[in-house]
């Protein structure tokens, strides 16, 4: 069978559903961990915690050695170790001396591997030929969100259907996908690296006004989507006093939903929109979501602003990226890996403040007498307050925007145009 650069492009949509498995698949479960294992909130954020830092250390070692290993070896590496670490979520915790030990170890392994699918899977997109990179890009990052979607729903069904004590069974199942998106890395065409001295480096992009108010908006940007996306199971569950069958439905599912849709109407009408004016929307609806979400007294209606804050979220990550490369677009995969880090900054941040504040407020007596007062559990206003403290995220990334506006950057009038490197 002959290869093309289809081929190589569907692998790449393969590889961000790995990356959607790995991020996702364990705060399905978080539940169950905490019934079966005895771990509190802040276990459950440092386990969040510990993928991402994991993840940030892939990332630059990925940066560092990527164009020396090779493209190919590299992607063939990541889905190896996406796939071992969720065989292991299954068997270590019942094999180390502590099963949380054995949870940290597994989301430790898988974590490098989607570390390194999160650096090098753009730049491969942004290489293959073709115009219209910043929809190509926005398309690329929808099937994360098909992934997501596709994990909560099976997840939560065979949860269902087989009970939760049956819950290993399930990293088993999803470590089939990065198995076979392996195979398919071996074979098909990758364009080839452009010469080192024809690319930034790291130095030249930090030295860059521009490009460190994009790595602001990367760790905003994340924090806003990965603490929403990584909690709102728990949320559903214990904050709001719903069912978890039809929490996780209600709540990431539509969340990633929402997020794919906004993703796949840039990818097909991005040439229409100017990004940076739907960046800035989303930055105000994502704080309108997340008020909604902590203060609405209707359960319903929680979780739609939870949902809702999936489409806020949407253009945050892709956008930051199409915006880099559109501003530096001799970048190449420095650029993306350095975007990568501390996106996983955000992303490893966010849901573990989330955590560390849930835990202060429910061990606080003065917090227990305010929630008390206002009928909720202590979970309750500690899983409330945890979600209302990481907001501020989305406030900065607003700002951010902001700031890069005032800039006056040639060609971010136009959302696909391809500035210069000077600023």
């Amino acid at each position: 069978m002959t290869y093309t650069y289809k081929d190589t492009l569907i692998a790449c949509y393969l590889g961000y559903i790995t990356q959607a498995i790995v991020n996702n698949l364990a705060p399905l479960l978080f539940i169950i961990f905490q019934d079966e294992f005895s771990i509190s909130f802040e276990q459950i954020g440092r386990l969040i915690l510990i993928n991402f830092g994991t993840q940030i250390a892939a990332d630059i070692l990925t940066v560092r050695y990527a164009d020396r290993v090779g493209h190919r070896r590299m992607l063939v590496l990541a889905h190896l170790m996406s796939a071992a670490g969720l065989v292991g979520l299954a068997i270590f915790p019942h094999i180390f001396p502590t099963p949380y030990m054995g949870l940290i170890v597994a989301v430790m392994i898988y974590a490098v591997g989607g570390g390194i699918i999160e650096v090098m899977v753009s730049p491969v997109v942004e290489s293959l030929p073709g115009d219209a990179k910043a929809s190509a890009m926005s398309l690329l990052h929808s099937f994360y969100c098909w992934g997501q979607m596709g994990v909560v729903l099976i997840t939560t069904l065979l949860v269902w259907a087989l009970g939760s004590e049956m819950w290993y069974v399930l990293p088993v199942l999803w470590a089939s996908v990065p198995l076979y998106n392996l195979l398919r890395f071996l074979r098909v065409p990758l364009m080839p690296v452009p010469p080192h001295h024809e690319l930034m480096s790291a130095r030249m992009l930090f030295s860059k006004r521009t490009f460190q108010i994009a790595l602001v908006l990367m760790v905003c940007g994340a924090s806003a989507e990965l603490t929403m996306s990584q909690w709102s199971s728990l949320f559903a569950e214990k904050g709001l006093g719903v069912p978890k069958l039809a929490g996780d439905l209600l709540g990431p599912f539509l969340f990633a939903a929402f997020m794919g849709v906004g993703r796949l109407v840039y990818g097909f009408w991005g040439h229409r929109i100017h990004l940076q004016q739907a960046l800035l929307v989303s930055g105000v609806v994502c704080v309108a979501c997340y008020l909604i979400t902590v203060f609405a007294q209707n359960p319903v209606v929680a979780l739609m602003g939870c949902a809702v804050t999936g489409l806020a979220v949407a253009l945050m990550w892709p956008g930051t990226f199409s915006t880099s490369a559109a501003i530096f677009p001799r970048g190449g995969t420095v650029m993306f890996g350095i975007l990568a880090i501390f996106g996983d900054v955000g992303a490893a941040i966010g849901p573990w403040l989330a955590g560390v504040t849930s835990d202060l407020v429910q061990g606080s007596q003065r917090m227990a007498a305010w929630a008390i007062a206002y009928s909720l559990t202590p979970d309750q206003l500690g899983l409330r307050i945890g979600l209302i403290v990481t907001m501020v995220f989305p406030i900065v990334f607003v700002l951010g925007l902001l700031s890069l506006r005032r800039q006056h950057i040639p060609g971010l009038a136009e959302a696909t145009a391809l500035p210069t490197e000077s600023t």
